[in-house]
């Protein structure tokens, strides 16, 4: 059995790359993941088996799909339904906490110089 608390910040503090989203543990067949982003690189993608959550820790996000968008300020989040076309553009440097199917690929449906196939685990 493997219970262990995690520390967000110091979680963060173990990397600096962006848009390179780390595991941080592991419930029920999902994913809790943090990720820094920064500037203008995710691409329209949809995720056609999973619905996937935004949680803002530092910064402000833009969350867009065709119908509309929402900007996310610390501590807010918003869920993208499965099969939702959408993108997020920073404003400056963000935190954020993802928390989505184990399945779930990290551009969905589209490759680009962001898309990770494997994802790195933080311990």
């Amino acid at each position: 059995m493997n219970i262990r608390k995690v520390d967000i910040a110091a979680a963060f503090a173990m990397f600096a790359e962006t848009f390179s989203p780390k595991i941080v543990a592991d419930l029920n067949g999902q994913q809790i993941k943090l990720v820094r982003a920064e500037g203008d690189k995710v691409p329209w993608h949809t995720h056609e088996k999973e619905d996937e959550m935004f949680l803002v820790l530092e910064g402000v996000l833009n969350v867009m799909w065709a119908e509309g968008r929402t900007e996310l300020n610390p501590l807010e989040f918003v869920v993208i339904p499965k099969g939702v076309a959408h993108r997020v553009v920073p404003e400056g440097h963000v935190k954020l906490l993802l928390f989505e199917p184990a399945t779930t690929e990290h551009t969905g449906n589209v490759r680009s110089e962001i898309t990770k196939d494997k994802l790195d685990r933080l311990t």
